[in-house]
């Protein structure tokens, strides 16, 4: 953990000791009583704590707040369900990289089972988003949904999006190449979405709903990736022509 995130409720209450959080604090950073530490609220500042105290059970923290991280890069993923784990690297890794939004859809060839996965039920997934935050140093958390329609989640996506869908299958047109931005103001957009099939690809009627809905089909190269591997190098690519790094 390079920060350690809080949410706000938490604030003003002992640690408990099994808190993963708190282990890291004792085991890992080895602080003692009086040491600070890098802290943030989610979705709020980050700061410095405090371990003031250390109980049996529970450990004693204050904190003081400094200035909120900017705003995440306006990048909306759209993924075909895949398996859990897959998502889980997608989830941690993808805010890492500081989208704005993922949104996990059922399609045509996803894996139904997938989407009963405790990682969904539970309420797992946003552990993820935690551990890809307190990688990145940063405090703030992407929207996600999960089950909705690929038709949906198009639909609601902001007019003056780019839209690009990565596919291996038909696409023509290398990513690296796409446009990117306003063809007269040179601006970059106000969104970018960027939509991945599930593991088995896009289906005919997927494709053309996507194309129907103003997205451009791109591919990655010759080489066919895992989806969490094609999203991280998709994200990358596309914040690195936008400067967004």
């Amino acid at each position: 953990m390079n920060l350690i995130l809080f949410d706000p409720d938490e604030i003003g209450h002992p640690l408990p000791c099994g808190d993963a959080r708190a282990r890291h604090l004792l085991r890992v950073l080895r602080r003692r009583e009086g040491d600070t530490f890098d802290a943030g609220l989610v979705n709020g500042p980050r700061g410095k704590g405090t371990l003031t105290a250390i109980g049996p059970d529970a450990l004693t923290l204050a904190f003081t707040w400094d200035a909120t991280p900017p705003p995440l890069d306006p990048i909306t993923l759209i993924i075909g369900l895949p398996r859990p784990q897959t998502a889980r690297d997608i989830l941690r890794d993808a805010t890492s990289l500081g989208v704005a939004g993922m949104h996990f859809v059922a399609t045509d060839k996803s894996e139904p089972s997938y989407a009963r996965s405790t990682l969904w039920t539970s309420g797992e997934w946003r552990r993820h988003l935690i551990i890809g935050a307190e990688q990145a140093f940063d405090t703030r958390l992407p929207e996600v949904t999960h089950g909705r329609s690929l038709l949906e989640v198009i639909g609601g996506l902001s007019a003056q999006a780019i839209r690009v869908a990565l596919d291996h299958h038909e696409a023509r047109e290398m990513l690296l190449r796409c446009r990117l931005t306003d063809d007269t103001a040179k601006t970059p957009p106000p969104e970018l979405a960027l939509a991945f099939g599930p593991e088995r690809g896009w289906s005919n009627a997927e494709r053309a709903a996507l194309r129907g809905a103003g997205f451009v089909l791109a591919h990655l190269g010759s080489r066919v990736l895992r989806t969490e591997t094609a999203v991280v190098a998709a994200v990358t690519l596309v914040k690195a022509r936008l400067g967004w790094m």
